[in-house]
This record gives structure tokens, sequence and C-alpha cells, in this order.
């Protein structure tokens, strides 16, 4: 009687050793993708871009208030006199007269003098921009009064719009 009856006692499904197998080879792969996407460099990445579409698009309002106002500079750069084309300004939104200096810690070209603030707030007035850019936090922490952008106008004019931090440049900088 005993022969006709089979033993069922054993039943189906992964052993113990074979699960943690499974596990190591899972975690093996996603450390290794996380080491080749390297997330820390496509943020730093990202905040460089973000400065090189924010440093161009205030050149670009400057430029077309120039030319609106039949080649006059907005009164705030109109105002550095012609003999500090090699001083650096804080770019800022609104009537700061100190402090723009305080970031220079952080700036790959350091704004010349603690007074040395341009209010471009009126590019925000005429609409030639819907708000002043703050340069994203890298090491350093920007703000309407020292936005994390500098302005260097030169004798011939141009004007040369420079991000304070670069995180993977030499320099965040665009001249017209």
């Amino acid at each position: 009687m005993l022969l006709g009856i089979q033993n069922n006692s054993r039943k189906k499904g992964f052993t113990l050793i074979e699960l943690l197998l499974v596990i190591a080879i899972i975690a093996i792969l996603a450390a290794t993708i996380f080491v080749a996407l390297d997330p820390l460099t496509r943020f730093q990445d990202s905040r460089d871009s973000r400065r090189w579409s924010d440093a161009n698009s205030i050149l670009s309002a400057i430029k077309i208030d120039q030319i609106d106002n039949r080649g006059k500079y907005l009164d705030s750069i109109r105002a550095i006199p012609a003999a500090s084309s090699s001083e650096v300004f804080m770019i800022s939104n609104g009537a700061v007269m100190s402090g723009c200096a305080s970031g220079n810690a952080y700036c790959d070209t350091p704004v010349t003098d603690d007074d040395n603030c341009v209010d471009l707030s009126g590019l925000v007035a005429e609409g030639y921009m819907p708000n002043l850019p703050v340069g994203p936090d890298g090491d350093g922490s920007w703000s309407a009064s020292t936005t994390g952008f500098t302005l260097q106008k030169s004798t011939q004019g141009y004007i040369t719009i420079r991000a304070c931090e670069s995180e993977h440049s030499d320099e965040i900088s665009v001249q017209r």
C-alpha cells in the first residue's frame, strides 16, 4: 500500500541561497549604473546650463533696451563711468548700495568693490524681462540684492555679463 503513494513533501520554490545571489547581482548592477550616471555631475551641469541661459537673457534684455532707446543704455548702466572699464559690478534687483562683494569667495571674476552694484530692475519695469534672474545656488547663496551675475562695461561700450559661479566651466561669460 505504501508503494503507490508518492512523497509530495518537496515543494517548488527558490532557496535562500538563490534569493541572496539574485539580490547581490541586482545591487551590483544598481551601484554600477549609479556610478556611471554620476548624478552630482548632472546636477552641476544643469545649474551651469541655467547660468548660461540667464546670462544670455540679461544681456539680450540690455541690448534690446539699448536699441529701443536709440543707442542709450539703461540709466544705471550709463551711470558707470567710462574710466571704470576694469571694474566688475554685481547685478542687483533694487537700489543696493553696499555688500555687493560679499559673494566674492564664490565668484570666478570677483566684484571689484563692495559698493559696485548696478540696479537692473529697470529692465523688469520696462517689460524687457519678466523678472531679474537669480543664479542657482552652488557654493554661494544668491538673492535679489546679489543675483550671482556680474556686469562689466568696456570703454568701447561692450557689456560683459558673467555668472559668479561655474561648476564645470572655466567661466560663464557672454559679451556684446
